[in-house]
């Protein structure tokens, strides 16, 4: 939510069990993150939020939101749809690899260029995608 008592579905919440304050496997968490993709996500891409903030103009899917969204779903044991999503928004760098804040439906990179935020949610993403997939191949233990 974007405000305590409010009604507003906020993508932020996605970093909740990436800093470990919620199990990603919690039900509750589960209900969030269904509800995250339900109403913020267009084609793998997320959107921060949907309601008026008073700006002009429409705000762009969220490049560090869609990155959170990828591990999150990795890190819930959804790795099919992870794995989908994370590679929908691999596509949207530029011709050098890069990343802005945003970007829209044409793959137009809006905000701030290059975003490092995004880059670090990329490297989390990937890795712990990685690390599920390994699991799902392995039958080794891991610590």
């Amino acid at each position: 939510m974007q405000t305590k008592g409010g009604d507003t579905l906020d993508a932020s919440l996605l970093l909740m069990p990436l800093v470990r304050f919620v199990s990603a496997t919690d039900p509750r968490w589960l209900s969030t993150l269904t509800a995250i993709g339900d109403q913020l996500a267009d084609d793998g891409v997320v959107h921060r939020y949907r309601s008026n903030d008073g700006l002009d103009g429409e705000e762009g899917a969220f490049s560090a939101c869609s990155f959170w969204y990828a591990e999150c779903l990795a890190r819930a044991g959804d790795t099919k749809k992870a794995r989908r999503v994370f590679e929908s928004v691999l596509n949207y760098a530029n011709h050098l690899g890069l990343y802005a804040e945003e970007f829209d439906t044409k793959a137009q990179l809006a905000g701030n260029f290059p975003q490092a935020f995004t880059h670090l949610a990329l490297i989390s993403a990937a890795f712990y995608l990685d690390r599920e997939l390994d699991d799902r191949n392995s039958q080794e233990w891991r610590p």
